[in-house]
């Protein structure tokens, strides 16, 4: 198939006003793909929790503030429509859906690489900081790097797989369980945690508990989890903390606790709750990623650590491998994500209703609408 045609410039949405919730519409220079890279016509982008802490500035532990311009998004789907010098080679054809990842670029040498945990890539690049997002109709991909969307399974719905879903099956498999195992999803109705509770459970297995408000409870059971706890029926303090943790392990395979939890919150809260639930040689999993300053995790003494066996993991997103996988249990309809699909005006509205908590699956972004 020829190249086809393609704009000078195009719409894109920027962060006007890093440090708070602000976007802007813009027009701006359609890029020429590179030695290695694809230009993608974009159609859907989804919104992650990710994209408001890289705009608000609220990670202090990225290298450098957010700048005025930058356009965010890291969860893009669209058509090949150019290919740089030698990115043919990759077998990519011109049409063909591809989607960027959280994870724009990964040089896949270094050792995080060819251990496989891309994320980590010692020259990684982030889309949507620092380098172009995927809240725009046209961005750049590296052709080795892109994943490609199978045929049968809708844009829309595969947008939020590529960050949100392909965190949380990697968290999934790094969690060391086995089917038939409980694994615990703190923040089980959200855009992480509602993908999680239907790959542990559809896809992987395990017998998935969640923890969420109990305004999400009806949501979280049709998902497939086999058993759910309000968190606000619970209190702050270590008498609601002890009160949940006891009675998240009844509901536990063997009651003696679960063999995992994966957070899929960025509560501090939850991640001092999380220890507590886990039986003898169980894994925390840190997903979500807290904002401000760290907050240490109650019970990681050397002590409880030891006694219990217990095991605590970072996940950072997934690789290339688990990109492919999880596109491929969408595709067979295992995961299925609960999404709404705004134009690109929403987007301010969108982290807005996300500040305050009152999104119930994910946003995805229409980049064929203003």
């Amino acid at each position: 198939m020829a190249e086809v045609q393609v704009p000078t410039h195009h719409r894109a949405l920027v962060y006007d006003k890093p440090g708070e919730i602000s976007t802007k519409i813009e027009t701006i220079e359609t890029p020429k793909p590179g030695v290695g890279e694809v230009l993608i016509n974009l159609t859907h982008s989804g919104v992650c929790h990710s994209d408001q802490a890289v705009m608000c500035n609220r990670w202090t532990w990225l290298p450098a503030p957010t700048q005025a311009g930058q356009v965010g998004g890291h969860e893009g789907v669209g058509s090949v429509v150019a290919f740089g010098p030698g990115a043919e080679a990759s077998g990519l054809k011109i049409g063909q859906r591809v989607g960027i990842k959280w994870m724009a670029y990964a040089c896949g040498n270094c050792m995080p690489c060819l251990s496989g945990r891309d994320a980590c890539c010692v020259s990684g690049k982030i889309s949507g900081f620092y380098t172009p997002g995927t809240f725009q109709q046209y961005a750049l991909g590296p052709a080795h790097y892109v994943t490609p969307i199978p045929d049968g399974l809708a844009s829309d719905l595969a947008a939020p797989l590529l960050c949100g879903g392909v965190t949380v099956y990697s968290g999934l498999k790094k969690s060391g369980a086995q089917p038939g195992d409980a694994v615990v999803i703190p923040g089980a109705g959200g855009g992480l945690g509602h993908l999680a509770i239907q790959i542990g459970g559809k896809g992987m297995g395990f017998r998935m508990i969640g923890i969420d408000d109990g305004s999400k409870e009806d949501f979280v059971r049709g998902l497939g989890a086999e058993a759910f706890f309000d968190i606000s029926k619970y209190g702050r303090d270590a008498e609601g903390t002890k009160k949940l943790q006891e009675d998240v392990k009844a509901a536990s395979t063997d009651g003696m606790g679960a063999a995992a939890v994966v957070m899929c919150t960025a509560s501090n809260a939850a991640y001092g709750q999380a220890l507590g639930m886990l039986r003898f040689g169980g894994t925390l999993v840190c997903v979500g990623v807290p904002e401000g300053e760290p907050v240490p995790i109650a019970g990681a003494d050397p002590g409880s650590m030891l006694i219990q066996e217990l095991s605590i993991k970072g996940s950072a997103v997934g690789n290339r491998k688990d990109a492919i996988e999880t596109m491929n249990m969408a595709a067979r309809g295992i995961i299925k994500t609960h999404f709404t699909t705004e134009p690109m005006s929403k987007l301010s509205e969108t982290f807005e209703k996300m500040e305050k908590s009152q999104l119930q699956g994910r946003v995805v972004i229409d980049l064929n609408k203003e």
